[in-house]
């Protein structure tokens, strides 16, 4: 109920509007736009968190000017067409009840030209920290002409219904550029003093409220980046912000963390603490005496939020990936059903993970994000008639596919060989700092309980069983296993890796179960590239084992690098000790050691160590699908025994057969 979140579901006026409760969707880019236009891609995705409770949403970043655009879902600049479109956007929002924001940005030296094809713009011509390219310092007419741009975005998104807008000055982008001595070398009125560079805020600031009026909300946001000290810190922001404030030039402020220096903590994933945006807002709560103060970055859950609302460090919270994996997580806790909110894993593999190969967003959990315009969003519609429905195996494939179908209404079994569920999911919650993946499956376990589902453990199916149940549908979800036979990709040539035989050669997934017990000295051959191997190496590290990471790739987590997590991985694993040789394969495994060849010169050398752990290419574990067709049992595969790949493909997978039943 809405009192076990007392201060989460107190109203507030924010200007001219009174917002329900304090939970914000805050800006993010969806990357939805077709031609640079919204779709109705994008009005089911902001209407499902409008829908689901959240007091205002803030529409990714709007780029005021062709020098601004980032990607290829962006939105045309400086262009009236956009209009009729974002009407349905707001409309959508507000007739649910929620405030509808738009942030206008400029992301000054870091720019991309791929996408752009126009100079980047900067206050003293820096270097790019989003691609390779240098900037051009911009004139005086290029200024006025950037200030002139944001406010014509802002009449446009004010003609388009919207409630306001939110100017971006964060993680180094074009208006912070100005603000930070680093950046900002000028020797004009735009540099030098606080005043001339905080200039362009306060004439953008100030410009839109005499275009749109007392009664347009303004909002302003900010984050800090500790690690860098040529960056602005707290206290720096905090007088910046005062000064902004004492001119009642915004009516809330935004408060998020990292940047394009920390580009980790910009969309930081589980390896760091969580409510991190909420130090900067306590600081600059002390000194924002006209305005209100959102804390961003890393609150995930109600409890979060109301933690930093009850000490007082914010008048509102951002809920981002939250309310991505759950868009209807306001509402539940509203509704006293917080045990039924979807936890984000903070993983960020198909939110930034997406958006970073610049496609539109989704979830790895939840693979209604992004497609609730195909899916009627995140709920279901009851089937015509129920069916009864056999899933085997409950890893994540299997999970969603009964829960799924559960929904909507048909009876189902699930079927799974293990004493517990979640498949290789469980295995990955055991390795550090991923009990987020623990809690996510005892979401499951409440979701199929409440739900009917029959959940049947320690229950190996073969095609005799399945046979019995005489199911209406049947759906393999069996999953995918180690291959057992070393083979390498890099080396196609060889079918095993010699010298497997003599032993003491172990699969992660014996590691990470505990089937075996490693020796003092491991040497671990990662091929994946992922969470699989290198949290595995964390694991082993941390109890105390000497680890040699082994890997083809030229780095260590290549596939991690999409999500933002590569960086901090290395980081932890140096400061456990763990080394790493890249660009090598193994040649022949000696029982006490592995005999190593270099990609780039050829060489052989000889690393000693007590076992060799595996993580290579899976195989998919499908030979039930083949025994159902002998018997003329029609059968559906999902996840892993289909090919095996990532969660994410799992997820979705599950809930399309779940849909589609």
């Amino acid at each position: 109920m809405k009192a076990a979140y007392p201060h989460l579901f107190s109203p507030v006026r924010l200007g001219s509007r009174l917002l329900r409760n304090r939970i914000v969707f805050g800006a993010h880019t969806a990357n939805m736009a077709v031609n640079g236009l919204p779709t109705e891609q994008h009005v089911a995705y902001y209407e499902e968190r409008a829908m689901g409770g959240a007091a205002m949403i803030v529409i990714e970043p709007m780029p005021v000017h062709p020098a601004a655009v980032l990607t290829r879902g962006n939105f045309r600049p400086g262009d009236d067409t956009v209009i009729p479109r974002f009407r349905r956007v707001s409309e959508a929002i507000q007739r649910h009840g929620a405030v509808a924001i738009q942030q206008l940005y400029h992301v000054g030296a870091h720019g991309d030209s791929d996408n752009s094809f126009h100079p980047h713009w900067s206050p003293s011509g820096g270097p790019s920290y989003h691609d390779s390219d240098g900037s051009h310092a911009m004139t005086e007419v290029e200024i006025l002409e950037t200030i002139e741009a944001f406010v014509a975005a802002a009449r446009r998104c004010q003609a388009a219904g919207f409630d306001g807008v939110e100017v971006w000055a964060a993680y180094l982008g074009l208006v912070d550029q100005f603000w930070t001595p680093w950046t900002n070398r000028r020797q004009d009125r735009w540099g030098g003093s606080l005043e001339n560079r905080t200039r362009l805020s306060r004439e953008i600031l100030r410009r839109i409220r005499e275009t749109c009026g007392p009664d347009f909300i303004i909002g302003l946001s900010v984050s800090d980046d500790p690690v860098n000290s040529v960056n602005l810190q707290k206290e720096e922001l905090a007088e910046i912000v005062a000064l902004h404030d004492a001119e009642h030039l915004f009516d809330y402020v935004t408060c998020g963390s990292g940047g394009y220096l920390d580009f980790y903590r910009l969309m930081p994933t589980f390896v760091f603490p969580e409510k991190l945006g909420a130090d900067l807002a306590a600081t600059l709560k002390k000194v924002v005496k006209n305005g209100l103060v959102t804390a961003e970055s890393h609150i995930r859950t109600p409890e979060n939020a109301e933690t930093v609302l009850g000490e007082g460090a914010a008048d509102l919270v951002s809920i981002v990936r939250g309310q991505i994996a759950d868009p209807h997580l306001a509402a539940k806790a509203a509704a006293g059903r917080a045990e039924d909110i979807r936890g984000c894993i903070s993983c960020n593999q198909m939110c930034w993970g997406r958006r970073s190969r610049d496609y539109w967003i989704s979830c790895l959990i939840n693979p209604s994000a992004g497609r609730e315009y195909l899916w009627n969003g995140d709920r279901f519609t009851p089937a015509a008639e129920s069916r009864r429905v056999l899933v085997v195996g409950a890893g994540p494939a299997g999970l969603e596919a009964a829960r799924s179908a559960a929904e909507r209404g048909h009876r189902v079994i699930l079927a799974e060989a293990a004493s517990r569920i979640g498949g290789q999911f469980l295995l990955a919650g055991h390795q550090p700092r991923r009990a987020q993946i623990l809690d996510l499956l005892a979401w499951y376990e409440r979701q199929l309980e409440k739900l009917g589902v029959e959940l049947r453990l320690n229950c190996y199916m073969e095609a005799d069983e399945v046979a019995d149940i005489a199911a209406d549908v049947v759906i393999l979800a069996t999953g995918s296993m180690p291959p057992g036979t070393g083979f390498q990709k890099a080396l196609p040539a060889r079918d095993h890796l010699p010298g497997i035989e003599k032993g003491r050669v172990h699969s992660v997934d014996e590691v990470l179960s505990r089937q075996v017990k490693p020796g003092p000295h491991v040497i671990l051959f990662d091929e994946a590239g992922g969470w699989r191997g290198c949290g595995t190496a964390w694991k082993l590290a941390e109890e105390g084992h000497r680890v040699t990471l082994v890997t083809p790739d030229p780095m260590v987590g290549k596939e991690l690098v999409r999500t933002a997590a590569d960086g901090p991985l290395r980081q932890i694993l140096g400061r456990l000790g763990v080394t790493w040789l890249t660009e090598k394969s193994l040649l022949e495994w000696r029982g006490d050691a592995v005999l190593l060849a270099d990609h780039n010169t050829g060489a052989e050398s000889l690393l000693e160590g007590d076992c060799l752990v595996l993580d290579t290419t899976r195989q998919a574990l499908d030979e039930l699908s083949g025994a159902l067709s002998a018997r003329g049992i029609a059968c559906r595969l999902i996840g892993d025994c289909a090919a095996p790949r990532q969660a994410p493909y799992a997820f979705y997978e599950g809930r399309k057969a779940g849909l589609e039943v």
